[in-house]
């Protein structure tokens, strides 16, 4: 199925690995000039490299951290540089680190705002005007099961992310009839550093391994598995599409069916 977009230059954030690095593979792989954002050049420039040899005809890196503002706008001004536009506005970063709503603080809920809510929503501000004057446009959210039903002992995830989803949802609202679709791309456990991660403490707390507690955890949902970041990177190509033009405020997930509610 061609997904009409060839020709369409996307910013996808956090796209050095894991799910950001795989929803560019796959924009890639269907002809799209792609930036990627993230904290390193040297991966960032590898992963250029990468996406061009996909099939992407331009790929570019640009550095910028989400708990500041201020890279928002410079990473907005290097990638219409770069690719002359942004038609496409992926938003990812780095979770915060596991915590009990007990444990959680004041401190790090407000260092984890900037990066969870206000850099995101900043960014895609800053490139939807654009967007909107051509009447066309795709913000896509990498979220998180979390946001429809909290996870244990991601307490700080569960809590800024909520706030993504009322506010993708009002700007959705706000931007369709501009041909601007807003939606969030939740997945469930999904092999990346960051699942690996959010083990390691049970893993050490039951004299585990990580590798045992994600085999366990698999178990318990529905497909019997982890999912492979190649199973979910596609879905965020066919959200950018224009075949997707009638989907926008939805989280669509892609969780092997561990949200356990309709």
């Amino acid at each position: 199925m061609d997904l009409g977009l060839k020709g369409k230059r996307a910013l996808v954030m956090g796209a050095s690995k894991g799910l950001g690095r795989s929803i560019a593979d796959a924009l890639a792989a269907d002809g799209v000039a792609v930036a990627v954002s993230g904290r390193e050049q040297a991966s960032l420039d590898k992963v250029a490299a990468a996406l061009i040899a996909a099939g992407a005809p331009k790929a570019v890196g640009i550095t910028a951290d989400v708990s500041k503002v201020e890279d928002m706008d410079r990473l907005a001004d290097a990638a219409i540089a770069a690719l002359g536009g942004v038609d496409i506005l992926v938003l990812n970063h780095g979770g915060p680190p596991p915590c009990t709503a007990l444990e959680m603080k004041e401190s790090d809920l407000i260092l984890w705002f900037q990066s969870i809510v206000v850099s995101p929503i900043h960014i895609a501000m800053r490139l939807l005007p654009a967007m909107r004057a051509q009447k066309f446009g795709r913000i896509i959210t990498v979220g998180s099961s979390g946001m429809e039903q909290p996870i244990p002992n991601l307490a700080l995830s569960n809590t800024l992310r909520a706030a993504i989803v009322g506010w993708n949802k009002t700007l959705a609202n706000e931007v369709a009839v501009d041909g601007v679709t807003c939606n969030i791309l939740a997945p469930g456990a999904i092999v990346t550093d960051r699942t690996r991660q959010t083990s390691s403490g049970q893993a050490q707390r039951e004299g585990k391994s990580v590798e045992q507690v994600m085999e366990e955890r698999g178990k318990t949902i529905p497909a019997g598995r982890y999912g492979l970041t190649d199973e979910y990177g596609p879905m965020g190509a066919f959200l950018a599409s224009e075949r997707a033009g009638y989907i926008t405020g939805s989280i669509i997930r892609v969780d092997g069916g561990m949200v356990r509610h309709v």
